[in-house]
């Protein structure tokens, strides 16, 4: 893929691993019935969008999910929604500085105070700050009240940054946000399962 001068990442199963049935399997445990209807990659209750573009608080979410577990703590309750974050690979961190040595990059990711929390504590401050100072910006749904797919995320990416989409890349492994981004003319590519981010480069950009 030629003429690229900026990728935009996706953060959860394209950098950092994550597993949405350890959370499914977790909220079952503490009471929650059918969790893949309540909570999966491709469609949850509202509750969960509203936490990851912050127009709810953590208190907030843990009464939410306790009206479908009312046994459940608001520490099993965390716990569980935790979960799904599994470890950050340091060959991952080594092909973002390669990455980086040649484009801007920019982090863009559905997330919420919650498991950024959970991040830093299992990475340790050290290294998510040399993970987080990668990256020219990031962008944290929460922290900006925007969430993909909705196409006005990416906009403001490219306007904050002067970016030229035509020469911008956008890698996620959620095949609606891909979409959304193609709608807008941002060149995209869908890291499925089967791929790694480190087997991907640097052929992606050849």
């Amino acid at each position: 893929m030629k003429n690229i001068d900026n990728i935009i990442f996706d953060l959860g199963n394209v950098i950092l691993n994550i597993d949405y049935q350890n959370t499914i399997d977790a909220f079952e445990k503490i009471g929650v019935i059918d969790a893949s209807s309540f909570y999966s990659k491709s469609s949850q209750l509202n509750i969960f969008s509203q936490l990851e573009t912050g127009r709810i608080s953590k208190h907030e979410f843990v009464l939410e999910i306790q009206k479908f577990a009312p046994k459940a703590s608001a520490t099993q309750i965390i716990n569980a929604w935790n979960a799904i974050l599994q470890d950050l690979p340091d060959e991952r961190l080594e092909v973002l500085k390669k990455i980086k040595d040649k484009f801007k990059i920019f982090l863009l990711s559905n997330t919420n105070s919650i498991h950024i929390e959970k991040i830093i504590d299992n990475l340790g401050v050290k290294k998510y700050k040399e993970f987080y100072n990668l990256f020219d910006k990031v962008y944290y749904s929460h922290e900006i009240k925007l969430r993909k797919p909705n196409a006005d995320i990416f906009r403001l990416v490219i306007k904050e940054n002067n970016l030229s989409i035509k020469k911008t890349l956008f890698i996620d492994d959620s095949i609606q946000h891909i979409e959304s981004a193609k709608k807008i003319g941002l060149k995209t590519y869908h890291l499925d399962g089967k791929e790694t981010l480190e087997s991907i480069f640097p052929d992606i950009i050849l």
